[in-house]
């Protein structure tokens, strides 16, 4: 376990919901990932994110696909492209990346709390 924070914490990081709507090969990356583009609805809008969840997932099967992604983090230069959001995910047992997913439909912004 790691150590213990206050619930006060916790809500300082602001976890959304978003869509999927665009995901490409990032040939650029050290290591092998995908370019997303994540809509997460009229207040937040569309954020760029760079994801390593090549193992598991095709661009093609990603596009239209809910994820759970960190919006408050600075942007953060990972090669030519400028990543707005962290898109959250677990490490599998080889220590590929499956995406944290949320379990029905959710608008689209909305706050994991």
């Amino acid at each position: 376990m790691t150590d213990t924070i206050s619930f006060d914490d916790f809500l300082k990081v602001d976890l959304r919901v978003g869509r999927i709507v665009d995901a490409q090969p990032f040939p650029e990356a050290r290591q092998p990932a995908y370019r997303l583009k994540v809509d997460f609805g009229p207040e937040i809008g569309v954020l760029s994110s760079s994801a390593q969840i090549t193992v598991h997932y095709t661009p093609e099967s990603l596009v239209g696909r809910l994820v759970v992604g960190v919006v408050n983090f600075p942007p953060r230069q990972i090669g030519p492209m400028r990543s707005q959001c962290l898109v959250t995910g677990f490490h599998d047992a080889d220590g590929a990346v499956l995406l944290c997913l949320p379990d029905g439909d959710v608008p689209l912004g909305t706050r994991l709390l």
